[in-house]
């Protein structure tokens, strides 16, 4: 899966978790919590869904690495099934 591919993926899932939450405009370089309404139970929430659909697992000291759009598809990108 390319970085674009891991991107949509993720910002799906985040749209699915944060309902009220204009997911369109996000962006890369910006703390997604500075950018959505997110606390560390929908941050939970968007891991466990990494691993549900995905079969990607992200242990806890790994979740700094998920901070910015584009951190996450940096660190996704290798991880995810091709």
């Amino acid at each position: 899966m390319n970085p674009q591919e891991v991107r949509t993926n993720v910002v799906d899932i985040i749209a699915d978790i944060a309902l009220d939450e204009d997911t369109s405009n996000l962006k890369g370089d910006v703390s997604l919590r500075d950018q959505l309404d997110l606390d560390s139970m929908d941050f939970l929430d968007i891991v466990m869904e990494l691993k549900k659909r995905h079969k990607i697992e992200v242990p806890q000291e790994d979740f700094p690495k998920l901070a910015t759009l584009d951190s996450c598809v940096e660190y996704l990108t290798p991880k995810f099934i091709h």
